[in-house]
């Protein structure tokens, strides 16, 4: 047995009503057809629902339950489509976005802001993590897109320039090398360094600027998070080179920060999506805002640019 949707919704504006006639100019049909409905749905509940007389419509035991359950049902059910309209018009759901700590905690801060403020009704679910994490979630579904270093990503990912940040010199307060405006790589490598460890794509990107400057480096410690290799630094037990996204996650203490030279070095960091896949509406706009961003270039910290397209 299974009453259909529309013999419900037919039954509960009758009953509600107490008229046929009533009922049938609010939902814009024939009477006949109304009766015809609440009789298929008697006989599909085996069970008389309304009792009928020339002038009057009451409710029989049955029908007073059946109307609850009909007002239950075709209530969820308006909700339901309310709620996948609004969910298909980008007015809800949830944007989920894999990134690095450093755009999470610094650059994503007013993005996220200035869309909730337009679309107060979608949630955002942000997952950070170092780069092969970041982009994993956006190949297993996880995130809808990234924003993240690229490396040697897959070619089911499609990767547009975004942000780019100089890598700088990070050293102690009282540093010789803090006296000095820039510092180079091979300056920077004959100090002990601390670095991050090698799963970071910034230690990947460390090490081919050491490279490029031919510049032998001895690493006297490396660590897991830039905070502890901040905390190092302010200890005086090295120096380090980091992008300048990532410095104001480095709050150990009095710290010295000089752009490095010879080469610069920029990190590229892009949106990275799967590629041929339609993102949800809710997700577009979220990406359509973070665009206009780079576009009218908007203020970034010291360091750090917007890519041009």
């Amino acid at each position: 047995m299974e009453a259909n949707l529309r013999l419900l919704a037919a039954y509960a504006a009758v009953a509600r009503a107490a008229s046929f006639t009533a009922a049938a100019a609010e939902m814009h049909v024939s009477q006949s057809s109304l009766s015809r409905a609440v009789a298929e749905l008697e006989r599909l509940l085996g069970a008389q629902l309304l009792e009928r007389d020339t002038r009057n419509v009451q409710l029989t035991a049955a029908g007073v339950e059946t109307l609850r359950v009909a007002e239950q049902i075709v209530t969820a059910h308006r909700s339901g489509l309310k709620e996948l309209e609004r969910y298909l018009l980008g007015e809800s759901g949830v944007v989920a976005v894999a990134t690095l700590p450093s755009v999470a905690a610094v650059l994503l801060p007013q993005v996220i802001s200035d869309f909730r403020a337009r679309r107060p009704q979608v949630g955002l679910r942000i997952m950070d993590g170092l780069e092969q994490v970041v982009l994993g979630r956006v190949l297993s579904g996880d995130a809808d897109f990234a924003i993240s270093t690229v490396g040697a990503a897959p070619e089911t990912l499609e990767h547009r320039p975004l942000i780019r940040d100089r890598f700088h010199a990070v050293l102690p307060e009282r540093h010789p090398l803090a006296e000095r405006a820039e510092v180079t790589w091979d300056e920077l490598a004959r100090e002990p360094f601390l670095a991050v460890g090698p799963q970071s794509s910034v230690r990947r990107l460390t090490d081919a600027a050491f490279a490029q400057a031919g510049a032998g480096v001895t690493v006297a410690a490396e660590a897991g998070s830039v905070a502890t290799v901040g905390g190092l630094v302010t200890a005086g037990l090295g120096v380090s080179a980091m992008p300048a996204l990532v410095l104001p996650l480095m709050k150990a203490g009095p710290l010295v920060y000089r752009p490095l030279t010879e080469p610069v070095v920029d990190r590229r960091l892009d949106v990275v999506v799967r590629a041929r896949r339609t993102l949800p509406l809710a997700t577009s706009a979220f990406l359509d805002l973070l665009d206009g961003f780079r576009r009218e270039q908007r203020d970034l910290p010291e360091g750090v640019f917007w890519s041009r397209d």
